[in-house]
């Protein structure tokens, strides 16, 4: 079982990546139809000398508050590295929104970017573009107990998943015995596991990593079931083929130099 699930991850992985870049690339060339977005253009944001992100501020670690208020994360990272490249200083304006919010603000000017945990699909990329990825997420099982070391020893224990969500077809694949216990949010996925309702909970890497940072006696699995790359959201348009072209070639060049990977590994992810 574990060398089939090892196999499949390969795959997929190789896939999402590929289908990722084929989003970005077509969006270099095709102009959206529809809604169309409008963030400003290259020499404009060069010319005003800093950058408007779109962010998270409540997603611990990709981007959230520390104590004083302030944000951080690998997102708030990345904002201010893309800011220092392409205007040569890190004044960039970070605008946190709501998950809702995240390819509207793009799309009606509100912004000139978005790095707000914004999975690449194909569905997205028909009114926006995508960067090539900065991280590869995925979907991956969280627990207390420390006997659990492979997916077999999920066998028939309760499992949390999150209502209607892709990650109820994943573990119903990887761990077929296993009783699914829907929940409505991640507070409540807690509350089973802390009321023996739920052996574990599976949800996305990106999410469970912040859910460990603060609750330590949790745990990661080291078992993915699935990679879903995570891209800057950009405006369609042969008018911003320069400013995307400028975000991929940075994106291209810090996971070149091994920079992103310090970063995600900074920030605890896996």
């Amino acid at each position: 079982m574990y060398n089939r699930c090892n196999r499949w991850q390969v795959i997929t992985r190789l896939h999402l990546v590929l289908s990722a870049t084929i989003f970005c690339i077509s969006c270099f060339s095709i102009v959206g139809t529809g809604l169309t977005a409008s963030a400003a253009e290259m020499p404009e944001i060069q010319q005003r000398g800093y950058l408007t992100v779109a962010v998270k501020d409540n997603l611990r670690p990709l981007g959230f508050r520390d104590a004083k208020g302030n944000l951080q994360g690998l997102e708030i990272d990345l904002a201010q590295r893309l800011a220092l490249d392409l205007v040569g200083t890190e004044a960039v304006k970070l605008k946190p929104v709501a998950n809702r919010d995240r390819l509207s603000v793009v799309l009606d000017k509100k912004v000139d970017f978005a790095i707000a945990r914004v999975t690449a699909t194909e569905s997205r990329s028909r009114i926006i573009s995508f960067s090539v990825p900065y991280y590869l997420d995925s979907t991956v099982l969280v627990t207390k107990d420390a006997s659990v070391q492979k997916l077999s020893d999920l066998a028939k224990q309760k499992i949390a998943v999150l209502n209607n969500s892709s990650t109820i077809a994943k573990v119903r694949y990887f761990v077929s015995n296993a009783e699914l216990i829907g929940v409505n949010s991640y507070q409540e996925a807690r509350e089973k596991i802390e009321s023996n309702a739920a052996f574990a909970f599976a949800a996305d890497a990106s999410v469970l990593s912040g859910w460990v940072q603060q609750y330590p006696q949790y745990r990661l699995l080291p078992i993915k079931l699935s990679t879903e790359p995570l891209s800057v959201v950009m405006p369609k348009g042969l008018q911003y083929d320069e400013l995307r072209r400028n975000v991929n070639e940075a994106i291209a060049r810090y996971l070149a130099e091994g920079w992103l990977q310090q970063r995600v590994q900074y920030w605890g992810l896996p």
